[in-house]
């Protein structure tokens, strides 16, 4: 029976240990669902399906659960998606964003903000999700509301409302949590002050008649601008116990977006899960945003087409086998073999972000199975792996000696190497972390072969100029040969190898913002090929690029440091020690903040070696900034066909033609 209720596609999201897990617990004990809570430390949570999860009391992967909250016309059906709080897994944070519709961000209510609370928060902020904030763990010692609130107005800088507060018993099981009301007028107040702000038909009949502004008009006020991203109402309570949390599934209900599925416009969806069954089959999670997708049905997915051959949806913490999915919902969809996620189902999705919201990993690392033997299987299970995490970014040698994986941080790694064991039996070891440069073209330099001189083996005419080009503009292919000079497929064969040759530069790293531009193009009309252009053009690029010469940069992390002001020194050697560039510090009561920038290879250890230089009271906030040129260029292991000596390049191009 297909519900009509409205729904809300809802995250949860926070920093690791604010207890998001736990609270998705609580709203399906709330809403029925469930008839015991799950624990995560007894790992039984209905979430942490996998058993790493469950035995490392950490959410790898994200995860939907459906429950309804209300009944009759105003009843809301929410897709839950669980979230992973700890760094290394921020890309299947990036996955879901794109798909919600409101999000609650958790914050402890003893350890308050952190920094992945603060990287989270921006990142909402700069995608306009509706988003409440909730203080949870009220009912542990060293529990503190009002310090907590504090530190979200000044540290996350954005418009918030407190909606409560605990009256008695914080810090203790007993803990409870108080709504504020029409009666409060501190709170009437605050509402007020912060809903006048975005408001001004509000304002102005605030100005003329403070009377004539009612509480219902203010709470009307409250609901339009929560949903529309402007203000953050924050609750407090306690996951563990209940506190606060009738109060929470209100504003749920109330204050985020939730929409009737709809079968109307043109199909719009997008994959932002992908799992394999135990027969291998993809089970792909995707967000529909418009129109309806049958079970059945030829549907165009990633540029190609594909027939879904079952289609079923998240309701009431189990899955719902169905005939269609409309615009609103989520499905589980089958028969996607080739799917990968990101792709889109049908037209882009408007509105809805479609590339980076993190940075991209920094660092890298090389894999070895235990056993020589087991190379094949590793790469096989590595490939499986990266469809369910694209950032994975496999990397092969021609030969297959050596597989590279990219990585956000070591706790990822120590993940990876754990599933690769116990998913696929494969023991392997990791080769020291190191982090992911980028080559920079610094000149300009030319070359050019041309069809039957000076030894060209291949049927074809090709000259390049390559020279520097805008920071994130990508790599430019541009025509300096007239447009029918060659045929479309050749151009094209030279357009493309152009941007698969630049993946590795020089010294082996990627030279990704460039101007590429052809000056010189030939054929045979009889014999040339396609393949003649594929071959010549990296021996062309190569050299084109040694001429014009390219500079390693490495990746360098913006990095926010709160620490006591006793342990400056020790901090400041460190800091030295590790090649950072800090700003100047500044007091805040008795600690001091600094602000700067961190090689993305320094990172870790310095995390690792921050709580002893502190006393365990240092606090440390890191995120990809930008490349700097390497003080000492480190060359990479190369991977692929590019030339490094022509005539060792001429002398492989002949054995594959």
């Amino acid at each position: 029976m297909r519900s009509t209720s409205r729904t809300l596609n809802l995250g949860i999201l926070a920093h690791v240990d604010a207890g998001k897990t736990s609270l998705t617990e609580r709203l399906l004990h709330t809403a029925g669902v469930i008839d015991t809570l799950g624990s995560v430390d007894a790992g039984n949570t209905r979430t942490d399906s996998m058993e790493l999860e469950r035995r490392r009391g950490i959410t790898i992967k994200s995860a939907v659960v459906n429950f309804v909250l209300g009944s009759g016309d105003s009843a809301v059906s929410v897709n839950l998606i669980d979230t992973p709080g700890h760094p290394d897994f921020i890309a299947e944070v990036e996955r879901v964003l794109g798909v919600l519709d409101g999000a609650i961000l958790v914050v402890s209510a003893v350890e308050g903000v952190q920094p992945q609370t603060r990287v989270l928060m921006r990142t909402l902020k700069r995608l306009g999700i509706p988003t409440l904030l909730f203080i949870n763990k009220a009912d542990r010692r060293g529990a503190d509301d009002g310090r907590v609130l504090r530190e979200i107005e000044r540290r996350l800088d954005v418009p918030v409302i407190a909606m409560g507060h605990v009256t008695d018993g914080l810090g203790t099981s007993t803990a409870r949590a108080t709504a504020f009301g029409e009666g409060d007028a501190p709170f009437v107040r605050q509402l007020l002050d912060s809903l006048t702000v975005h408001d001004d038909a509000l304002l102005a009949s605030y100005v003329e008649d403070e009377a004539d502004v009612s509480y219902d008009r203010l709470r009307a006020a409250l609901v339009a601008q929560t949903r529309g991203g402007r203000v953050h109402p924050v609750y407090v309570g306690s996951a563990i116990t209940g506190a606060g949390i009738p109060e929470l599934v209100e504003a749920i209900r109330e204050l985020l977006p939730a929409e009737r599925p709809s079968g109307e416009g043109p199909l719009s969806g997008r994959v932002f899960k992908v799992e394999r069954g135990r027969s291998g089959e993809k089970m792909v999670y995707a967000r529909m945003f418009s129109g309806e997708l049958r079970a059945r049905e030829r549907v165009p997915v990633g540029g190609a087409e594909a027939k879904v051959t079952d289609v079923a949806v998240f309701d009431r913490g189990a899955l719902e086998r169905r005939t269609s999915v409309r615009a609103g919902e989520i499905a589980m969809l089958r028969g996607l073999s080739a799917v990968r996620i990101g792709d889109v189902i049908g037209r882009v999705p408007d509105g809805r972000p479609d590339g980076r919201v993190f940075s991209p990993p920094s660092l890298e690392t090389v894999v070895v199975p235990a056993a020589p033997a087991d190379r094949g299987a590793l790469h096989l299970a590595l490939t499986q792996l990266a469809e369910q995490d694209p950032l994975i970014g496999l990397r092969q040698d021609p030969d297959g000696r050596q597989l590279s994986v990219s990585l956000y941080g070591e706790v990822q790694k120590e993940v990876l190497q754990t599933t690769l064991a116990e998913e696929y039996d494969l023991a392997v070891e990791f080769r020291e972390t190191t982090p992911i440069c980028v080559e920079r073209v610094t000149g300009t330099g030319s070359a050019h072969e041309i069809i039957d001189h000076d030894g060209n083996p291949f049927l074809a005419t090709v000259g390049l100029r390559v020279g520097p080009g805008q920071i994130g503009g990508g790599v430019v292919f541009r025509l300096d040969v007239e447009l029918g000079s060659l045929p479309l497929g050749y151009m094209r064969a030279v357009e493309e190898t152009v941007h698969t040759t630049l993946r590795q530069g020089l010294h082996g790293w990627q030279v990704p913002d460039c101007v590429v531009t052809m000056t010189h193009s030939g054929f045979c009309s009889i014999r040339s090929t396609a393949g003649d252009f594929r071959g010549l053009t990296p021996l062309v690029l190569m050299t084109a690029l040694h001429r014009a010469d390219t500079v390693v940069h490495e990746p360098m992390h913006r990095f926010r440091l709160e620490f006591p002001q006793q342990a400056y020194a020790v901090v400041s050697l460190a800091l030295a020690r590790r090649r950072a560039l800090p700003g100047t510090p500044t007091a805040l009561g008795e600690a001091y903040v600094v602000e700067g920038h961190l090689p993305a290879d320094q990172v870790h250890g310095f995390e690792r070696e921050l709580p002893e230089l502190c006393g365990g009271e240092g606090v440390l906030e890191t995120a990809f900034d930008h490349y700097r040129a390497a003080a000492v260029p480190r060359a990479r292991v190369r991977t692929d066909h590019n030339p490094l000596h022509r005539d060792e390049y001429l002398l492989h191009a002949h054995r594959r033609m």
